[in-house]
């Protein structure tokens, strides 16, 4: 009996594999874009993106602003470490602590360009317009 199920357990498991979501993870922290900014970006925060085919769901909190955030966004920079543009919007409180989230379809493309590192999640604030708190997305 057991070598009768064998043969179908096999493509049963490596089709469960398959569906299995790839999780990104980052912990959200303040980076200074110069001097005078450093005073203004405070808090902390952590984000995970769960792609499964070519489905990205976004979740993740943060708490500990100076001031309320004003949105937040997945950027995509040219290599890890590198700043680049919005490549997606998220959810985000307006407050000094709370969620941020969104859902998206992604192009093979932008796919492509979550594996290799080359994006991360930014939160904006009243007092750091420019960014706030930074976290890569990575495996």
């Amino acid at each position: 009996m057991v070598r009768r199920l064998f043969p179908l357990a096999l493509p049963l498991a490596l089709c469960a594999m398959a569906q299995s979501p790839e999780i990104y993870k980052t912990r959200l922290a303040p980076v200074a874009i110069d001097k005078a900014m450093g005073t203004r970006v405070t808090g902390s925060g952590m984000a995970e993106a769960s792609l499964a085919g070519s489905k990205l769901i976004v979740s993740g909190s943060f708490e500990g602003l100076s001031s309320p955030a004003t949105a937040a966004h997945i950027h995509q920079g040219s290599m890890t470490g590198v700043r680049g543009p919005v490549a997606l919007n998220l959810t985000v409180t307006k407050a000094e602590a709370g969620k941020i989230s969104g859902a998206f379809d992604l192009t093979p493309e932008q796919i492509e360009s979550l594996k290799q590192g080359k994006w991360y999640v930014q939160i904006h604030s009243e007092k750091a317009p420019e960014g706030n708190l930074w976290g890569w997305l990575l495996k």
